[in-house]
């Protein structure tokens, strides 16, 4: 289990970490709790260097791997990670006590250029040796790096609907510079039903890029034909304006 230590780093919580479960043999199980700081990493316009700190929460000690990969989105998927070498880490494996913590040094080789840089961070726990009637249960950490470009830079939020088949998606496109964090998606029909986007969706939308949001449909279905209330919150401040289906427009 992962504790946060602040209610922010709570609501981040499922974009930034996912459980990777490796299953031995017997009935009993056993898992080491870590936690990050911070759970997002800035690399302001002209700065190349900053850290990140793991620490061990369990009663044994634990090792680790942090590697880095291009974060991209594309075809409408949230993650898409590439192998990169462009983020320098620091040391890149680490054993830490029960109780203690690691810092990893973070260099970021290239500046980007005129739009932000996006990056992932993942820390993978390193199983420990077999153990009868043991399954352990390991962490994979996943922490966002976002590198800002020289200049003022903005987001710039373009949003529809689509329909695929039975499922409805809130699209967004972001053609600004920087991304942007979309939470507490609600649609309204003129006739006050409302809908959520579904349980678990990563907040992010990346400079460049297209999001699919996918929406629970709570057993009424929306209507090509419907203009909808879009309300949401952003870094910027309140979302609240109509969209339409692609199809409609």
């Amino acid at each position: 289990m992962i504790k946060w230590n602040t209610k922010r780093l709570m609501v981040a919580a499922n974009a930034l970490a996912a459980a990777l479960v490796i299953l031995l043999t017997g009935s009993a199980a056993g898992a080491q709790s870590l936690s990050v700081l911070p759970v997002n990493i800035f690399f302001p316009a002209g700065q190349k260097a900053a850290t990140l700190t793991i620490t061990n929460q369990g009663k044994s000690e634990t090792a680790v791997q942090i590697r880095a990969f291009g974060w991209n989105q594309q075809d409408g998927n949230d993650q898409q990670l590439t192998g990169t070498d462009a983020v320098l880490m620091s040391p890149p494996l680490a054993t830490i006590a029960p109780g203690a913590s690691q810092v990893v040094r973070l260099i970021l080789r290239q500046a980007p250029a005129d739009r932000e840089a996006t990056y992932r961070i993942l820390v993978d726990q390193i199983p420990p040796p077999a153990e009868p009637g043991i399954v352990h249960i390991v962490l994979r950490l996943s922490i966002p790096i976002f590198a800002m470009p020289e200049g003022r830079a903005f987001p710039h939020l373009r949003f529809h609907m689509e329909n695929n088949g039975d499922k409805v998606f809130l699209v967004g496109v972001n053609d600004g510079l920087v991304h942007e964090l979309i939470r507490d998606i609600v649609l309204t029909t003129s006739d006050g039903r409302q809908f959520k986007e579904e349980a678990s969706t990563s907040p992010y939308i990346l400079a460049g890029a297209t999001r699919r949001w996918p929406i629970a449909a709570q057993g009424s279905l929306l209507l090509p034909s419907e203009t909808l209330r879009l309300t949401a919150h952003s870094n910027a401040g309140a979302i609240d304006e109509q969209v339409h289906f692609a199809s409609a427009q």
